[in-house]
């Protein structure tokens, strides 16, 4: 997955069942569905930060559901594929930001900007008597 991180299969439980949608005769007896679930919290290959973002971003179990494909096979595949992708997008660390400063053109410009506003609203008011 990432930083050298592999999980076995031992720890990822696959489930079949019949796939929904139409088929004929054959997809009503085929488990052809496939569901690859991961938990988390039982995870010997996870170090204790891994499982910590784990839980937090993605719950105390993934699972990954595969029913495009014809056979169980390639479901399977699709389904572990998929459960990888969800793994490695939690367990991406962020990074931090770095607070910035507005430079001195960039607030020049603001400031300009808002004189410019200002002048063209004091220019819409109705003229007072003193102005004459």
């Amino acid at each position: 997955m990432n930083e050298g991180l592999s999980i076995p299969m031992a720890e990822i439980e696959l489930r079949a069942s019949r796939s929904s949608g139409p088929g004929g005769q054959h997809a009503n007896v085929t488990a052809s569905r496939v569901e690859a679930v991961f938990d988390v919290r039982v995870s010997a290959v996870l170090d204790e930060s891994q499982r910590e973002r784990l839980l937090r971003r993605a719950g105390p179990v993934l699972t990954a559901v595969a029913q495009e494909a014809r056979g169980q096979a390639r479901n399977r595949e699709l389904a572990l594929q998929r459960l990888a992708e969800k793994l490695a997008a939690a367990l991406v660390v962020p990074r931090r930001r770095r607070p910035s400063k507005p430079s001195r053109a960039a607030r020049k410009r603001r400031l300009e900007r808002k004189r410019r506003v200002g002048e063209r609203k004091r220019a819409r008011r109705r003229p007072t008597g003193d102005e004459e």
